[in-house]
C-alpha cells in the first residue's frame, strides 16, 4: 500500500499494476512556457515547470512496476470548430484572438520536452477541463481493465481536480500526488489538494512523491521474492 490521507492507498491493500495508471494531466508547452495561455493571463508558470522532475521520477517508478503512463493534452482545432461561443469570447477577453495558443496545430500544444514520453505511452487530447468530457478516456481505461488512478499534472485547482472528481464519481479508485500537481494560483492549489481530503476522503486519497516511489518500491520487491 502507499501511506496516505485520510486513508493509506488503495483503502483494500490491493495494488495490482496491470489495473493501476499514472495520469499526467496537461504538461504542455501552452502551460509551462513563458509565451503560453498560462503566461499571457498574468500566471507564472514556473510552479508547473518545478514539478516536471519529480513527475518524471513518478514515471520511471510506475514503468518499473508495471503502471501504464497516461498523457491528457488540452486543446483546440485549428479551425475552432469545436470552441463554443463562450469559449471564443473567454478567449478574445484574454487577448489570445488570432494566436495560435491552445490550437491542436500550433508547437504550443505539445507536452514539454522535459517530460518522459514513452512510445508505449497512452495519450489522450482534451478540449475541457475534464479528461472523461467528449473523449475516449474513459473507455481507454476500461479496455485496459484499469481500476485505480495516480493523478499528477496541471492546473491542480481545475484540470487535475476536474478530472479525479468525474474519476471518483465513475468509481475509480483515486490518489492525488501532491507535489506532482500545481498550479499558477498557491492558494487554489492547497484547496484543491486539502478538498481530497475532506469527508473521508470524498476524492480518494493524497500522498507525495516519496510516498508512492516508496510503496512501489516495495510492490516492486515483493513481486520479485
Amino acid at each position: 500500500m502507499i501511506s496516505a490521507k485520510p486513508f493509506d492507498f488503495p483503502y483494500d491493500g490491493n495494488l495490482i499494476p496491470a489495473a493501476t495508471a499514472l495520469i499526467v494531466i496537461d504538461l504542455q508547452e501552452d502551460f509551462l512556457s513563458p509565451t503560453g495561455y498560462f503566461a499571457r493571463g498574468g500566471y507564472d508558470p514556473s510552479p508547473l515547470r518545478a514539478i516536471l522532475p519529480t513527475v518524471n521520477r513518478l514515471i520511471a517508478a510506475c514503468r518499473a512496476a508495471g503502471i501504464r503512463v497516461i498523457h491528457t493534452r488540452q486543446g483546440y482545432r485549428g479551425d475552432l470548430a469545436d470552441m463554443t461561443p463562450y469559449e471564443k469570447w473567454r478567449r478574445t477577453r484574454a487577448g489570445l484572438a488570432g494566436t495560435t495558443v491552445l490550437l491542436r496545430s500550433s508547437p504550443g500544444f505539445q507536452i514539454v520536452p522535459e517530460i518522459d514520453v514513452a512510445a508505449d505511452d497512452i495519450i489522450v487530447d482534451k478540449t475541457c477541463n475534464s479528461a472523461f468530457t467528449y473523449t475516449d478516456f474513459e473507455h481507454v481505461l476500461r479496455a485496459q481493465g484499469i481500476t485505480h488512478l495516480l493523478f499528477s499534472g496541471c492546473t491542480t485547482d481545475v484540470c487535475v481536480h476536474t478530472t479525479l472528481r468525474e474519476a471518483c464519481d465513475r468509481n475509480f479508485q483515486c490518489l492525488t500526488i501532491s507535489d506532482a500537481c500545481a498550479s499558477g494560483d498557491q492558494l487554489a492549489h492547497e484547496a484543491a489538494l486539502h478538498m481530497v481530503t475532506v469527508e473521508n476522503g470524498i476524492f480518494g486519497a493524497l500522498s507525495d512523491s516519496r510516498s508512492v516511489i516508496d510503496g512501489l518500491a516495495r510492490l516492486k520487491a515483493r513481486q520479485a521474492r
